[in-house]
């Protein structure tokens, strides 16, 4: 039912210098994966087949990462190392593509979304932060995505947050309708904490209807001089009804360090290759 997936990439990741300064930070790896291979694969689970990555000048090493290494899957094969071959070509499945399109200016979230539309045409998109790392059984887009088949409306995965957070999200207001679902009257971008509506915050992860690109058109510049995805959805609202879930799973903001290092740890103790060694490395410091 959702058949395309954008991911923003244009960032400089400059929080996390030197490291960035000539490398994507979606580059960064996580135990053996690079944080855009967890979201691109996570997209792949919920039954998405085209890829939409919405780059700056510095993001070759993305195109690289999914394009075919000739030379190296021929010298693996030559080797005869037949289960890393398997891994190499198991980044990019025959089944899926990769589109790239420019962010020519830093204008935000919103903007880079909108330089997707053309991509995307008239129909529901996922739209997946891999500055987000999401962990969850089933993946938390194909929880998204069995929402989505049942409203037939925008979907925004959600989470509560300390209300002294509120600062860092968008922030949704709403009437809950189930256990893990809201139905969104309001949404507002980075509220301090003493006017936020609510502490449910916006996660890296949404389903929107192609409704959102005029809405995004015709935007004026919000927080930071940016046009903001916040904003559009804001807009969104007044036509069409849009849903919050709680996703089952957890969340790690790999855009920070130490959410980096606690995916890190997390997910290299649950590593099938190293970790058990490495949980026992852990538990003897």
């Amino acid at each position: 039912m959702i058949k395309k997936a954008v991911f923003p990439i244009a960032g400089l990741g400059t929080r996390f210098l030197p490291a960035t300064k000539a490398s994507a930070k979606e580059m960064l790896p996580v135990v053996d994966k690079p944080l855009i291979q967890y979201a691109v694969e996570e997209a792949y689970a919920a039954g998405i087949r085209q890829m939409i990555f919405v780059t700056g000048r510095t993001k070759r090493s993305v195109e690289d990462h999914f394009d075919t290494a000739y030379e190296l899957e021929t010298e693996l094969e030559a080797a005869g190392k037949k289960e890393l071959l398997s891994i190499a070509r198991s980044i990019a499945p025959a089944d899926m593509s990769c589109v790239y399109v420019r962010q020519p200016r830093a204008l935000g979230l919103g903007h880079a979304v909108l330089c997707a539309a053309d991509l995307v045409g008239n129909e529901a998109f996922a739209v997946l932060l891999a500055d987000d790392l999401m962990v969850g059984e089933p993946p938390v887009m194909a929880q998204m995505v069995k929402q989505f088949a049942h409203w037939r409306a925008s979907v925004l995965a959600v989470q509560d947050v300390p209300r002294e957070h509120t600062k860092r999200y968008g922030i949704v207001s709403g009437q809950q309708i189930e256990t893990d679902v809201v139905d969104v009257t309001g949404i507002i971008e980075k509220p301090a904490p003493e006017v936020a509506p609510t502490t449910l915050a916006v996660a890296g992860r949404y389903i929107l209807t192609p409704g959102i690109f005029a809405e995004l058109q015709s935007l004026p510049r919000g927080v930071g001089g940016e046009i903001q995805l916040t904003d559009g959805i804001a807009n969104l609202l007044r036509r069409e009804k849009v849903f919050a879930y709680r996703y089952a799973g957890t969340r790690y903001d790999c855009g920070s360090k130490l959410g980096f290092l606690q995916a890190t740890v997390d997910l290299g103790e649950n590593h099938s290759e190293v970790g058990a060694e490495f949980k026992a490395w852990l538990d003897a410091r």
